[in-house]
């Protein structure tokens, strides 16, 4: 470009360019003015007269004022260097040249991936255009069974087309002399939503109740997804990409999903569900248990730990060690019952439920007395004494709880005390003790014998 005109200007294909001159509009009239494409005259204006040539005949527009030339219906032919000789009326000629570049369009419009077919149109009007080339990226498009050329190539039609037809595309029109390429187009493939992904951030096995959460979801869909979301199943109010849970319940437990859908392609597909665990660190524990037990008479009981709160697992332990399954211990329901095929005395101690969730543990004990006796009734003592002489026996026995104590000679009751004493035995205190032991729980009684022998002279008696 030199003078007067610009260097370059582009224009479409059955369009219209101005080619404008830097000219100011004039009140005296130029005295001639020329345009020419190469060698070839397009209008000359001399003193008002103008001569067109025939090719362009209703096809330009001259303005006398700054012999700017507007050009329409343009075709591929028009490509190529314009130039314009202008002669003032009072000074120098004024020259100018420039470039026209023409270019093609192409037209298409939204579809919907597996279900629509697309054409592209190539606008290349005028007799002189003979073939179309068209390109995806660089790669020349050929006819297939899913890919037709009609209209002499102008136009291109992709049939059930996927999102990888995007392009882009592009049109090469040509004739003998020249040839125009189109701009680049993308195809508007509406597609998805495919692949609906839930993220959980902080990601955890279980989370504390009270604490907060963000659910996110995302799938692959033009245009961009809607998103619902489930809980079990079912609906919840929740919409959006992202939800945030704030201050979170153990009721808010369950089995997360997200839902996507796509407007245009009224398509809709859900992610896999994500479990989400809220856990109370408030456990409370109890214990139910039979408070009389009998030893000796095959007594079989059970020792309940009940709970409320998330929980996950119990441990039974015994005076501080874990309880473990025996042929006389058997655990029901998940460790909830702690159950003794037939009761026994060793069986005595302090019992410890431990109730835990991954965030709390809770503990309750309870001692456990097995019941039983009198067994094994012993006395102890002398078996001969002088008189005058402190009398003292002792009784004892196997019981739980400890038993009560009655001592009898002959037939009378002396005390009832584990021990018999007396100050000053006399030869009458000799002959038959009994101790006699009895359980206030378990209604039995045993009894045992002693024989004294008091000796010497009682000269009171």
């Amino acid at each position: 470009g030199a003078g007067v005109l610009p260097d370059t200007v582009d224009a479409a294909l059955g369009g219209t360019v101005m080619f404008t001159t830097s000219l100011p509009p004039t009140q005296t009239p130029f005295i001639s003015i020329s345009w020419l494409t190469g060698t070839k005259n397009i209008i000359e204006s001399d003193a008002g007269a103008n001569r067109t040539d025939p090719e362009y005949e209703g096809r330009i527009t001259l303005f006398i004022s700054t012999g700017s030339l507007e050009l329409r219906n343009l075709a591929l032919s028009d490509t190529g260097e314009y130039s314009v000789d202008i002669l003032p009326a009072a000074s120098a000629v004024k020259a100018g040249s420039i470039i026209l570049n023409i270019y093609v369009t192409v037209s298409s419009s939204d579809s919907v991936e597996f279900n629509s077919s697309v054409t592209l149109s190539c606008s290349a009007d005028g007799a002189s255009l003979t073939t179309f080339l068209w390109l995806n990226g660089s790669t020349e498009v050929t006819a297939s069974d899913r890919v037709h050329l009609t209209d002499g190539g102008a136009n291109l039609t992709i049939t059930t087309v996927g999102r990888y037809d995007q392009g882009p595309f592009t049109c090469k029109v040509s004739n003998l002399v020249s040839s125009s390429i189109s701009d680049p187009v993308q195809l508007s493939i509406n597609y998805g939503p495919d692949g609906a992904i839930l993220s959980i951030s902080p990601l955890l096995d279980y989370y504390e109740e009270g604490s907060d959460m963000t659910l996110s979801c995302s799938a692959d869909s033009r245009p961009a997804a809607q998103f619902k979301w489930l809980l079990n199943g079912k609906l919840l109010s929740f919409t959006g990409a992202q939800i945030q849970m704030m201050n979170m319940e153990t009721s808010q437990s369950g089995n997360y999903s997200c839902q996507a859908f796509n407007s245009k392609t009224l398509r809709s597909t859900t992610s896999q569900p994500a479990s989400i665990s809220v856990l109370s660190k408030n456990i409370c524990s109890f214990i139910h248990i039979l408070h009389v037990f009998l030893s000796g008479n095959s007594t079989s009981v059970n020792i309940t730990c009940d709970a409320s709160g998330s929980i996950f697992t119990r441990k039974w332990l015994i005076n501080e060690q874990e309880l473990n399954p025996s042929e006389n211990i058997v655990f029901y329901d998940q460790k909830r019952v702690l159950s003794f095929r037939v009761l026994k005395r060793k069986d005595s101690g302090k019992y410890v439920c431990e109730i835990s969730n991954p965030i709390s543990t809770q503990t309750t004990v309870y001692t456990l007395s097995v019941i039983y006796g009198p067994e094994n009734v012993q006395i102890s003592g002398p078996k001969e004494i002088q008189v005058k002489e402190t009398l003292k026996l002792t009784c004892f026995s196997d019981s739980v709880p400890a038993a009560n104590y009655t001592w009898i000679k002959n037939g009378t009751v002396l005390t009832q005390s584990s021990e018999y004493i007396k100050s000053m035995a006399g030869s009458s205190d000799s002959g038959q003790y009994i101790c006699r032991a009895s359980n206030e729980i378990t209604k039995k009684t045993s009894e045992a014998a002693h024989t004294l022998l008091v000796t010497g002279i009682d000269f009171c008696s």
